[in-house]
């Protein structure tokens, strides 16, 4: 347990990062994109579950030999993601966040990658959040987010700002979403905490009902067999 709370290395992220950028899906994402879908995950009112989220990742459906040369890799790979999963729960709730941007051949960070990661985050719950963006005394704290995922949009008249972004503008903007993040993650506290109790009671109300097995139809709904599915790999 204590090895699933350790601290990423420049080398983790690095192998993070190149297996990645095998998948050959146009969605699929970077390790800033993951980042940032990460933290609107763990931010989300409602717990959005590995057979729902991991496809995203990599864009859609994946052979399992896709990008992994061996098992050994894939659950090396999964180990080093739910480290980071963890890392970001404990920096939001310490209040002392930062987003994992990927700097370009000039030294600059943009953050487009890392709010695009958060809105394809919250389209996985998109009803829930919109108590947050029609929240006129809070819903503020995802303008940096959508201003900076929307910059470049193919529609003009979706782009927060005509002209390009200065240096400064895009800092604050950056600095607009390491403050965010934590004051999102508190706001949907209460709802997190009702979910979990629901959760626990559920789990209680079913402790007498046959275990569930390998090849047993997953119980999340998805279809798949529960060992292709939640039994496969758990990223909470």
């Amino acid at each position: 347990m204590a090895a699933m709370t350790q601290a990423l290395t420049d080398a983790d992220y690095d192998r993070i990062a190149s297996v990645l950028e095998r998948f050959r899906n146009e969605r699929a994402m970077n390790l800033e994109m993951l980042d940032g879908f990460f933290v609107a995950l763990i931010c989300s009112p409602d717990m959005v579950r590995p057979s729902e989220y991991l496809s995203e990742i990599w864009g859609g459906n994946m052979a399992d030999n896709e990008a992994f040369s061996d098992q050994a890799e894939a659950q090396k790979f999964f180990d080093l993601v739910m480290r980071h999963w963890n890392a970001i729960v404990q920096s939001l709730t310490e209040g002392q966040f930062l987003p994992l941007l990927l700097e370009d051949d000039g030294g600059v960070a943009h953050g487009n990658d890392w709010a695009q990661g958060f809105m394809r985050g919250m389209e996985l719950r998109h009803d829930d959040w919109s108590e947050l963006m029609n929240d006129e005394q809070h819903g503020g704290a995802l303008i940096p987010i959508l201003a900076l995922a929307n910059e470049h949009h193919p529609d003009p008249e979706m782009r927060p700002y005509k002209e390009p972004l200065s240096a400064e503008r895009r800092e604050q903007l950056i600095m607009g979403v390491a403050a965010s993040a934590p004051a999102i993650y508190r706001y949907f506290a209460s709802h997190r905490r009702m979910g979990a109790r629901l959760a626990r009671e559920r789990t209680t109300h079913r402790r007498s009902a046959p275990k569930i097995g390998r090849n047993d139809p997953c119980p999340c709904g998805s279809g798949q067999k529960f060992k292709k599915c939640c039994g496969k790999v758990t990223l909470h």
